[in-house]
């Protein structure tokens, strides 16, 4: 903007000059032309005038240059109120744009950018406020619903004295359950909250990602064969990445956990690795309902589920594929996802380790 002013600065002293140099070689055409043709008249005026017609030129340049320097005077404090008037138009939360004469134009050009920055920032403003509300809104759902269910179930074993024994039982497990649920989804709570301020560590060493992927499929044998899925891994060998171990068999367990929820029962889920340049892939493929456009771009926002998954036990807090993705950032890798023909692929990318 400093450099801006200084050109407009140039530009003004250059059209003084050029104007004052034109005044006056036109002043001083004018009197040889004057001269010249009052010799030709011999008359007491045109001797008058002859006699005079130097300091008629003095008067002339005198009162024109008077005049000249009060028009530019006054230009630049036009030009000030031009941008003092502009610089309200970049604060309104419209798309008008900035107009100013034609020696403002970088000016204009610079101010006009601004204004979109400061659209731009209202704008990102406006969706950070949304978001904060929209997460408050499901912490308050998810925090009040196994919270309703335990006060519901220790206060039936508070009231009824004569409750059987099994009945009992059965509600402190349910009770116990939906505890277990709410302590997840607060130690969720503050690792996502770790990774956004920076302060989780990761201790990278070599990671054989055959040995991690097969233990993390063992951890969810259970889980998977209760409705009849199985996992099914395919991988070349030696393929060795750069990590933290302990986050990685994370990242892949919210992944597996994510397939395992949303894949149809009696399907396969599958598993395959592979190396890609100075990378490693890999690819966790499950059968399910196609998801929406709209809702795979916002997929690894915190607090994302499918609608249906809000009111199952089977949906997680929605913040699981939200640390994978901080996670797998960390690591200098990414994380994508597509869901096409009832065909949902999450694609893992990260760096080799020089043995592979």
């Amino acid at each position: 903007m400093k450099n801006n002013c200084y050109s407009i600065e140039k530009r003004l002293w250059l059209r003084l000059f050029l104007l004052l140099s034109l005044y006056t070689i036109i002043g001083f055409a004018v009197m040889l032309l004057s001269n010249y043709v009052l010799v030709l008249f011999s008359s007491p005026i045109s001797t008058w005038i002859l006699g005079r017609l130097d300091v008629i030129f003095a008067v002339y340049l005198i009162f024109g240059f008077i005049g000249i320097f009060y028009f530019y005077w006054k230009k630049p404090w036009g030009y000030l109120n031009e941008v003092i008037s502009a610089t309200e138009i970049v604060y309104e939360q419209n798309d008008h744009t900035i107009a100013l004469s034609e020696p403002l134009r970088e000016v204009e050009s610079q101010m006009n950018q601004i204004k979109m920055s400061v659209l731009l920032n209202q704008q990102a403003v406006k969706e950070a406020e949304t978001k904060k509300n929209e997460l408050v809104m499901y912490l308050a759902h998810d925090i009040r619903t196994p919270l309703t269910t335990i006060i519901g179930y220790l206060s039936l074993l508070n009231e009824v004295h004569d409750m059987t024994k099994e009945q009992k039982e059965k509600y402190i497990r349910i009770a116990l359950d939906k505890s277990e649920r709410l302590e997840t989804l607060i130690n969720e709570l503050f690792e996502i909250t770790r990774y956004h301020t920076n302060t989780v560590q990761v201790k990278k060493q070599p990671v054989d990602l055959y040995a991690l992927l097969s233990q993390v499929i063992d951890d969810f044998y259970p889980a998977l064969s209760g409705k009849g899925n199985t996992t099914q891994i395919s991988m070349q060998d030696d393929l060795t990445v750069i990590g933290d171990p302990e986050k990685l068999a994370r990242v892949f367990n919210n992944l597996l956990r994510n397939a395992a929820s949303y894949c149809y029962a009696n399907t396969e889920i599958n598993i395959i690795a592979y190396k890609k340049g100075s990378h490693a892939v890999v690819i966790f493929k499950n059968h399910g309902p196609t998801i929406p456009s709209e809702q795979l771009n916002k997929i690894f926002d915190k607090f994302n589920r499918l609608d249906e998954a809000r009111t199952s036990d089977t949906g997680g807090a929605g913040l699981g594929l939200s640390i994978a993705k901080e996670i797998i950032n960390l690591h200098g890798g990414e994380i994508t996802v597509q869901s096409q023909a009832e065909e949902i692929t999450f694609t893992v990318t990260l760096p080799l380790s020089n043995k592979s």
